[in-house]
């Protein structure tokens, strides 16, 4: 049995700048990667997939993107070979291809098992990330089996799917990005939409999120928020990276010739039934989006910057009407179903009353509720930017130091 003080689980970008951390402050400690090095970015994006943050917004702390244009998106593959870079360049002690299958209190510590050996530490860090099992909704079990099921984690590209059309389940940047995709590979594609956050791409001049950092949009505290459960069930926006920057909305899908339908609200075999809630998100989306753009407006002329006056088009509302609605895929012509519809986070392996009711982790800003396990990569985490690329880092360096001060206490402290 291997010891040390600190286990970090997880080896993506929020493992490493926790690793990072710690380093500076001198805590010994060893990260665990199931497979690779940011493992995810590997073997669970599609072949086509940008980032959704301009490099400048997709840097780990102390390792710039050598080279790279600032304002451009960079590939998903080459993000995830930024990050072995970015291993070695800490000299992370990554210990890969060791999956865990159990966490246990020991003493006054943990025990980590693997399946390649076992550690002792006194704390143990989950940076497994906010990505972590794709969502299918109870209502697939009712799918005919004759419709094939994906889930965007085993999505790659349109080839892999069988002929016919394609409805996709979710309308964030993972959903209309894949449904954009598909139609234009010429397969018919119907986006069923739920709740969902439209911005531009770019505003006033500058990309969104460009904004959205200046005006400390991205720092607000998750600590001070008032409905925090409703912050973090927030739809991520509906963005798209790529070579130029663009606009990618409902808007843009529809004048494509993608159908738009409201929410999915059951399934029978081969017929699936659709909520008459279109108007009703769409709007709701629209006042979203103001409220966004009118805090970036508010800091442009707060602090008497000069921006360019923001398009006309930007005001514009987008509402698709539709009522309930029923359809049967089979004579539609649907011969896959795609879940967009987010992840779910599961811990099998951590043996610790710490889980609520849905399953996540009880924790406040990061510190969960049993002395000596922290939580890293979440959304909202400790601010709005937490499980972004950047914001992991921010997150780290927070609790970086009351890991060590935890680390200090006599163990009758942390027991």
């Amino acid at each position: 049995m291997r010891k040390t003080d600190v286990i970090i689980i997880g080896g993506g970008q929020s493992g490493l700048v926790m690793s990072r951390s710690l380093t500076a402050l001198g805590v010994d400690h060893a990260v665990l990667e199931r497979g690779r090095i940011g493992e995810r970015w590997h073997s669970e994006r599609w072949n086509s997939l940008h980032l959704l943050t301009a490099n400048c917004h997709s840097a780990l702390p102390g390792l710039p993107h050598s080279g790279k244009d600032p304002d451009a998106f960079m590939p998903a593959s080459d993000f995830a070979s930024y990050l072995g870079s970015y291993a070695q360049a800490i000299n992370a002690p990554v210990v890969g291809t060791a999956t865990v299958t159990a966490v246990e209190r020991e003493g006054c510590g943990y025990r980590v098992s693997t399946d390649v050996g076992q550690w002792q530490a006194r704390a143990v860090v989950v940076a497994t990330g906010a990505c972590d099992v794709p969502f299918r909704p109870p209502m697939a079990d009712a799918l005919a089996p004759t419709i094939l099921q994906v889930a965007p984690a085993d999505y790659t590209a349109p080839d892999q799917l069988p002929p016919g059309g394609v409805l996709v389940v979710g309308a964030s940047s993972t959903g209309i990005q894949l449904a954009e995709e598909i139609h234009a590979s010429g397969r018919p594609v119907t986006l069923a939409v739920g709740d969902h956050t439209r911005v531009p791409r770019r505003y006033r001049g500058r990309d969104i999120y460009a904004w959205m950092d200046a005006s400390g949009m991205l720092d607000d505290p998750a600590l001070e928020n008032g409905n925090l459960e409703a912050a973090r069930r927030q739809p991520s926006l509906q963005l798209v990276g790529g070579p130029t920057p663009r606009d990618l909305d409902l808007a843009v899908l529809r004048a494509q010739g993608v159908r738009l339908f409201g929410r999915l609200a059951g399934l029978d075999g081969t017929t699936a039934k659709f909520a008459g809630d279109l108007e009703r998100s769409t709007g709701a989306s629209h006042v979203r989006m103001q409220r966004t753009l009118k805090r970036i407006d508010d800091f442009i002329s707060d602090h008497g910057l000069s921006a360019p006056e923001a398009e006309a088009a930007t005001r514009v509302p987008f509402f698709a009407n539709g009522g309930d609605m029923t359809l049967d895929l089979q004579r539609g012509g649907i011969s896959t179903v795609i879940w967009a519809t987010g992840y779910s986070r599961r811990y099998p392996w951590l043996k610790l009353p710490v889980l609520d009711s849905c399953g996540e982790i009880i924790h406040r800003g990061g510190v969960a509720a049993v002395p000596g396990l922290y939580v890293l990569g979440l959304t909202f985490l400790r601010r709005r930017r937490s499980n972004f690329i950047d914001g992991c880092g921010f997150d780290a360096q927070d609790l970086a130091p009351v890991i060590k001060a935890q680390l200090s206490l006599p163990a009758r402290q942390v027991a």
